[in-house]
Formats: C-alpha cells, structure tokens, sequence
C-alpha cells in the first residue's frame, strides 16, 4: 500500500517524532511505500486564504494545496501525528485540512446530499496529550475528540478510520511506559493496514 503519514509537531526530539518513526518503520518493513508530510519542516502555511478560495474557484489550485492533495490522491491510507493542543489539532494541521480538503477534492454536494470523494481511503490518527487519558475519558472529552477527528473530517470525505490512538501523561512517563507506547504504535500499524 501507498501510505500517506501527515505529520504535526514543532520539535524533533518530541515523543510524536518518536512515534513518526516507529510507524515509517513498521510500515516500510512490511514492504509499504511511505511518505511524511512534516507541515512544520514544509513551512506549510495554514491560513485559508481570499486569493486561495477565488483560484480555487476558478479551477486553478494554488501550487501548495495541489501538491498535498496529489499526495493524498495518490495514498491507499492516511495518518495524521500530532499533540492534541486545547482538546483539538495544532493550527497548522486544521489549517491543512482547511485548505487541502477542499470542495471539489475532498468533499462536494450532490442530490443525495455530500458527496465523500476520497472513499476507499483507510485513515488514522495517534495523539499525544499531557491531560492522563482515563480524565480525558472520563469528561467525555476522548469521545469528542473522536467525533470531530474520525467522523468530522474522515467520515465526512469517505476515509475510513481503523483505529484512533490516544497517548496521555505525555512527558511525565518513565521510558518503559513510551516504549509500551510505541510497540503499540507498532502493533497498530502491521495489523490495520
């Protein structure tokens, strides 16, 4: 399979650049193709623009979003990395989704209602946050965040989610506790995909 990992965090020695890589492992070694989308080392910029919409408008896509949609079209499945950050994505990575998931490619409207273009897609998610999960959990927050992430922007374009991971207490864990953290990791992507 063509994969497509979309990745999100500012600094190279954070636990997700941790995770980024025991995922591009895990899947080359099954013999899939990977590429990552690192939107902070591509400087992608994330604000949805006037002059971004009208050209969209008029056919013709501003060279970056058609760069990060050819990439999608070309993926068999997507990842999205990153920290959760006030119960939600970075601004980078909404910003991406803003801009890349665009009417016309991602999404349109039909006569039975949306029409999802990017079906027969598989996707996942892998958060890391500081809240410990079984709070996140318990406040319903978890189950949100699973709504608007796996539902609110997969379901809604017809990318099928296979599973959704939830790392808490980021940064005040012992090393065994991130090493059980990335075998899950692991685990996850040699058997969903």
């Amino acid at each position: 399979m063509k994969h497509l990992i979309v990745y999100a965090h500012p600094h190279a020695d954070s636990f997700n650049r941790a995770i980024l890589n025991t995922a591009v492992e895990a899947l080359e070694a099954q013999g899939h193709e990977v590429v990552v989308r690192d939107l902070y080392a591509l400087e992608f910029q994330p604000v949805l623009s006037a002059a971004d919409t009208a050209s969209m408008r008029a056919g013709q896509n501003p060279q970056d979003i058609a760069t990060e949609q050819k990439f999608i079209t070309d993926a068999d499945a997507i990842t999205f990395i990153y920290p959760i950050w006030w119960t939600g994505l970075p601004a980078i990575l909404k910003g991406y989704v803003d801009r890349v998931f665009a009417y016309g490619f991602a999404y349109a409207s039909g006569e039975a209602g949306i029409e999802k273009l990017l079906t027969g897609k598989k996707g996942l998610i892998i958060n890391t946050h500081g809240t410990p999960s079984d709070i996140y959990d318990q406040i319903g927050m978890t189950a949100g965040m699973k709504m608007t992430s796996d539902v609110g922007i997969f379901d809604f374009v017809g990318i099928e989610s296979v599973d959704h991971l939830f790392f808490g207490s980021i940064g005040y864990l012992d090393d065994l506790a991130y090493q059980s953290m990335l075998e899950q990791v692991k685990q996850t992507v040699s058997t969903k995909f």
